[in-house]
Formats: C-alpha cells, sequence, structure tokens
C-alpha cells in the first residue's frame, strides 16, 4: 500500500497530518461553529485527542479505510481544515468528509479541496462513486458538494443526533461516468 498522497491545487496543498499539527487542529476544529456543523468533531475538543486522532491516519490508510489530509496554505503553509475519504472497498466507493476551520469560511478553499480529493478518487483510487451527507442547516456544505460537480440525491430525515437534536441529512453523490463527462 502506497504513503498517504500529497495533493496540489492552485492555492492548496493537502498533506498527511503531522503530530506537529494538533495544537492547530485542536483549535480549528475544537471552535464551537466548526463542531455544531459536523457529526463527528466533540466539544469542547479534548486534549490528547488531536494526536492521537492523527497517529491512526497512516494505519488507517495503510488497512485503505479512509485517506484523511490536511488542507493548507499553499503561500503559508498554514493548516485551515481536514478532507477525507472514507473507503468501502466492496462496493468501490467513498464518503468525502471535511471540515474548516472558521477564519477560512467562505473562500472557497473547501471546494478547491474537494475537487483535488475527488479527482484523486477517481483517477488513482479507481473509485465509481464518491458521495457524502451535510446537516441541511448547513448548506454552505452542500454548496461545496455541488461545486465539486456532485449532484443532489435527497435527504435522511431525522438520520443522526447530534447534541440531542434530531438532524436531517443531505445527500449528494458524483459517480466516475459523470466526472470523466464533466
Amino acid at each position: 500500500m502506497q504513503d498517504l498522497p500529497t495533493l496540489i491545487t492552485e492555492r492548496l496543498v493537502l498533506r498527511p497530518f503531522a503530530l506537529s499539527d494538533a495544537a492547530d487542529v485542536q483549535r480549528l476544529a475544537g471552535d464551537r461553529a466548526v463542531a455544531d456543523t459536523t457529526l463527528n468533531i466533540p466539544h469542547p475538543y479534548p486534549d490528547g485527542a488531536a494526536e492521537q486522532w492523527i497517529s491512526s491516519h497512516v494505519a488507517c490508510f495503510q488497512r485503505r479505510e479512509i485517506m484523511t489530509l490536511a488542507i493548507t496554505l499553499r503561500a503559508s503553509g498554514e493548516l485551515a481544515g481536514c478532507i477525507s475519504l472514507r473507503l468501502n472497498d466492496t462496493h468501490n466507493r467513498a464518503e468525502l468528509g471535511y471540515w474548516m476551520g472558521v477564519p477560512y469560511w467562505n473562500q472557497g478553499y473547501c471546494s478547491e479541496a474537494a475537487r483535488a480529493v475527488i479527482a484523486y478518487g477517481f483517477e488513482q483510487m479507481a473509485l465509481n462513486r464518491i458521495f457524502a451527507h451535510h446537516l441541511t442547516r448547513n448548506p454552505a456544505s452542500g454548496r461545496v458538494m455541488q461545486k465539486a460537480g456532485m449532484a443532489y440525491e435527497g435527504m435522511l430525515r431525522q438520520h443522526a443526533k447530534k447534541l440531542e437534536r434530531y438532524e436531517d441529512l443531505a445527500i449528494y453523490g458524483i459517480l466516475r461516468s459523470e466526472y470523466q463527462n464533466q
């Protein structure tokens, strides 16, 4: 199995996380606004959790479970967020996931990163389908999916529970054949 890739876009470098990123991960992902708009980020963000999470990335990728990359600004190298593909080899598909630190919202970084990871998934990993979901009360995440070429596929009503509140999830997806025809 190959190592985690590094992907370069016009404004970003998507690279493997390093343990030295842990303080920035805790600060950015631990922001209440970020935790509120994702299903899997706790708030408050526990001490030591970022180091433990980062330490799992290489083994998870080598087992072909998940590819997790840091979204960093190409000009400065600063950490802006995270993007991942959760792989399912049985069905030759992956689930796209991401979060961005609040200072980097609404600048197109997440859409740029999503396009690069989707391209990698189809071109290098030979996936057939990539899908994603977002909380319906977070339409900005849906716009990221649309800008990355994904199509709205439907809604799962009260599919998840976040902070004792049931959440509707909007589902988006793209097939390799659709990606190739863009």
